[in-house]
């Protein structure tokens, strides 16, 4: 069973989790410092804590070690990568792609789409402007380049540290769920690249709140992610939920894994 993460919320209730194996205490900490809560860890190392009567658009931050750290599953960072996460309500977004039939796998003639560079403004809404065009060039699919919060305005998208926040500069979640609805409204499919082989290096304070890299294997970009070792079972299901979230949440039609070879994994069950 998919354990869930980051801040899940619901009709008015936000319920906040975060694995962490070896911190001593975290505290979530709402409306810039000003309230502080406790969270309680359970018997597999998941804080949590349940806040009701709170608003979507709430900003927050964890305090791991005496130190402000952004949720590792934060939907949204508005601020960029070192501020603070903020809470979103998915059932906001109006979906009316209900009647969309996704063509098959092999029918796809995909078209790479890089966000920040595919029109002048360089964002999710201004990319819809161009779906029709690419109806006319026969394209079945999109396939958007890595969109995980990074650092800077623009990026080729691969050093992402928070992979399930849709990059603040293109847009956020609201103008990634537009996109791939209108996508939809044209009978193309969106296809997400996804990095699960390592994180960028600024911004990327992962490490710190549990052991989700290895130093046993290296790439080209520093030490792997631990799909393998002690406490990768929740290594894991922090990967295999961001690839669910990407589908429920934002309608995602396939997923397009980076540099798979540099994923490493000999358990008993790859």
């Amino acid at each position: 069973m998919i354990k869930k993460l980051g801040a899940v919320y619901s009709a008015g209730d936000c319920e906040f989790i975060v694995w962490s194996p070896f911190a001593k205490s975290i505290e979530l900490c709402l409306s810039e410092g000003d309230r502080k809560i406790s969270m309680s860890k359970d018997s597999e190392d998941y804080w949590k804590v349940s806040v009701p009567d709170l608003n979507p658009g709430e900003k927050y931050y964890f305090i791991l070690n005496g130190n402000r750290r952004g949720d590792p599953a934060s939907a949204y960072q508005p601020a960029g990568i070192n501020g603070p996460s903020q809470v979103i309500d998915h059932s906001k977004f109006e979906w009316t792609d209900q009647d969309f039939n996704p063509i098959k796998l092999k029918d796809y003639i995909i078209y790479e789409l890089h966000i920040g560079t595919f029109t002048e403004d360089g964002t999710f809404f201004s990319a819809v402007d161009k779906l029709d065009h690419l109806v006319d060039l026969g394209i079945t699919a999109v396939e958007i380049m890595p969109v995980a919060q990074f650092p800077g305005n623009r990026n080729w998208g691969y050093d992402g540290v928070f992979p399930f926040s849709p990059q603040n500069t293109y847009g956020g979640p609201a103008g990634l769920k537009t996109l791939v609805n209108e996508a939809h409204k044209r009978g193309i499919s969106v296809v997400l690249d996804v990095v699960y082989n390592h994180l960028g290096p600024e911004g990327n304070y992962l490490h710190e709140f549990g052991p989700y890299f290895t130093d046993k294997y290296k790439s080209l970009w520093g030490n792997s992610v631990n799909f393998d070792q002690a406490y990768s079972d929740h290594v894991r299901n922090y990967f295999i939920y961001n690839a669910v979230y990407w589908l429920s949440e934002y309608h995602i039609d396939a997923l397009r894994l980076d540099a798979v070879q540099t994923i490493y994994d000999f358990s008993a069950y790859p």
